[in-house]
């Protein structure tokens, strides 16, 4: 493996030790499609055994210390957040971003910060501020936002009155937050509405953030794109604004799949860590980025399909870190097109694997996490624990 001018070993081994991911709970729980739910005997059916299962994909990663969590379906009604906190701790992991729900209960059928009801919008903006004293008891920095809020038909709301009902609610929430935490909005350009979405882009995305106050940051899930946008070209625009705040990684063929990364498009992964590990080069520090997985597998089996999401993320930092900075900028000088993206491709082509096996020998960590795990046994000792408890078919909201 060669390493570019400058980039030593034990300089990617560190950056390697700062470049953790988070997992999400509801990533270890039966999920399905609109349809209809498809069960997995080992799927986790409680907030523990969630826990549980991200501690086994951090135990054989070594790189997904806090677990993201739904505050709906992880803190049911009168559950103490700390009680929580301290199963995550004793199992190994942490809790990391608080995720409200204001789309699942039946009064946000038109929407829930942008509702035309005053009282629903005041629903959801309690919920949210509930979300905030939880993420504070349990010492959570990060608060995580995403509406289904939008309109199915022209003229059933005016677009307008609804991008004000949602600057003022984020508003209200950043205002709310302790110094330390960060807000993220996330956006998405079309589903569950069907004409518009309040939040479709990273642009609308950015002025949220900047209305809500300097601790907010606009969120990107590599799947929340129409076909053949340019991801890293947002990446790139937002880390140049400092309004860049995370990921929620994923990968899709034609929409928001929430496929495991890199399984349609690796390079495109690449190139998007290639635009970070750039910016760290120039600014001489690493970026103060979240990086989230947000993955709801339905056919693959739930942790080995996180620890291979997990190792792809790992695989394709490396190569980004990789990319020969002074050879590209010779190129660009000279305006070699050719150089210029050869210079890419050859960082991408290179085999990593055999210094990340080396790199997770060297922490205590198995050279192939993924094959260490299968052979543990894990799945098949919670698979006769678990399965008893789930019904005998998945309804489509099951």
């Amino acid at each position: 493996m060669r390493l570019p001018a400058g980039m030593t070993e034990d300089k990617l081994a560190a950056r390697f030790d700062r470049f953790q991911i988070e997992t999400p709970s509801w990533g270890y729980a039966d999920t399905g499609t609109r349809f209809g739910k498809f069960l997995q005997d080992a799927a986790a059916t409680t907030t523990t055994e969630k826990l549980a299962d991200a501690a086994q994909v951090h135990k054989y990663t070594g790189c997904c210390p806090t677990v993201a969590v739904h505050v709906l379906w992880d803190f049911p009604d009168g559950s103490d957040p700390k009680t929580l906190a301290a199963e995550a701790e004793k199992l190994g992991v942490r809790i990391g971003a608080i995720n409200p729900n204001v789309f699942q209960d039946q009064c946000y059928k038109f929407g829930s910060v942008c509702n035309r009801d005053p009282e629903v919008r005041r629903r959801a903006l309690d919920h949210m501020l509930q979300s905030v004293r939880i993420a504070e008891a349990i010492g959570s920095n990060a608060l995580s936002l995403w509406f289904a809020d939008g309109t199915n038909y022209p003229g059933q709301d005016s677009i307008r009155d609804r991008k004000k009902r949602m600057t003022a609610a984020l508003r209200e929430v950043h205002d709310a937050m302790p110094p330390e935490m960060m807000m993220l909005v996330e956006y998405k350009p079309f589903e569950p509405a069907f004409y518009h979405t309040d939040i479709a882009d990273w642009g609308m995305a950015y002025v949220f953030a900047k209305y809500a106050g300097p601790r907010a940051r606009v969120l990107v899930d590599t799947g929340h794109h129409l076909p053949g946008c340019n991801i890293e070209h947002i990446v790139a625009y937002l880390i140049d604004e400092q309004m860049l705040g995370g990921f929620h990684f994923n990968d899709r063929k034609y929409a928001d799949d929430d496929l495991t990364i890199g399984s349609m498009d690796p390079y495109q992964l690449f190139r998007i860590l290639y635009e970070i590990v750039a910016a760290e080069a120039e600014r001489g520090e690493d970026l103060p980025l979240a990086y989230m997985v947000d993955q709801s597998h339905n056919l693959k089996p739930k942790i080995e399909a996180m620890i291979q999401t997990v190792l792809t993320a790992q695989e394709h930092f490396a190569k980004a870190l990789l990319v020969d900075h002074a050879a590209l900028q010779a190129a660009r000088a000279a305006d070699d097109i050719v150089i210029a993206e050869n210079t890419l491709r050859d960082a991408f082509q290179t085999d990593v694997r055999p210094w990340l096996a080396e790199y997770r020998k060297q922490r205590n960590l198995p050279a192939d996490p993924l094959a260490a795990f299968r052979e543990s046994g894990y799945v098949a000792r919670v698979a006769g624990e678990r399965a008893s408890r789930k019904p005998k078919s998945g309804g489509a909201y099951a």
